[in-house]
């Protein structure tokens, strides 16, 4: 229930921050496009935020055929954890990771690369996978995969105001410190 609180938090202060930037840039206007914008990648970022982790490490999902003895392993220890099934992907690259990521446990879903499967012994491994589902299970996916978006939504606003940011007649920033504080 914590985490959820400190979800909503994390999405009311972006949006507060959105709405004060766009106020800095564009008066009162940049302040309602602002607002259309935060309650846009709010939303976004709630439903779509862990397709798009998983689309960016082009990940792909695997059952009991195509990797037989991992996806064993996410099911027992889910079972034991008490949760649902998640999904299952593993991540062609040799660099040793993983991850969980979805907004609840009902909508979660555990990666690993195949580096990862090479490096670690089966019991490592089960260590690591137990350790993902811990945080299904204590639903902090939500806010780490939130958060990850909302960075990549404040640097869109950076940019957007460095290009964007307003220009007096002669072409020269209008406000010099509000490009400062976007920055």
């Amino acid at each position: 229930m914590f985490n959820l609180l400190k979800t909503a938090v994390l999405m009311a202060a972006i949006t507060a921050l959105f709405m004060a930037i766009g106020a800095m840039i564009g008066g009162r206007a940049g302040m309602s496009i602002a607002l259309l914008v935060a309650i846009g990648m709010n939303f976004f970022s709630y439903w779509f935020s862990a397709d798009m982790v998983l689309k960016m490490y082009r990940a792909r999902e695997v059952d009991e055929t195509t990797a037989p003895q991992f996806y064993a392993m996410v099911r027992e220890l889910a079972q034991r954890a008490q949760l649902p099934m998640p999904k299952v992907y593993l991540i062609d690259e040799d660099a040793p990771n993983a991850f969980a990521t979805g907004r609840n446990p009902e909508h979660a879903a555990v990666a690993a690369t195949t580096g990862i499967l090479r490096v670690l012994t089966a019991a490592e491994l089960r260590g690591v996978m137990a350790h993902e589902l811990a945080h299904v299970r204590h639903r902090d996916i939500l806010i780490s995969t939130i958060s990850a978006t909302m960075a990549g939504a404040i640097s869109m606003l950076a940019n957007f105001a460095m290009f964007f940011g307003g220009r007096d007649s002669e072409g020269r920033p209008s406000n010099p410190i509000a490009g400062i504080a976007v920055a």
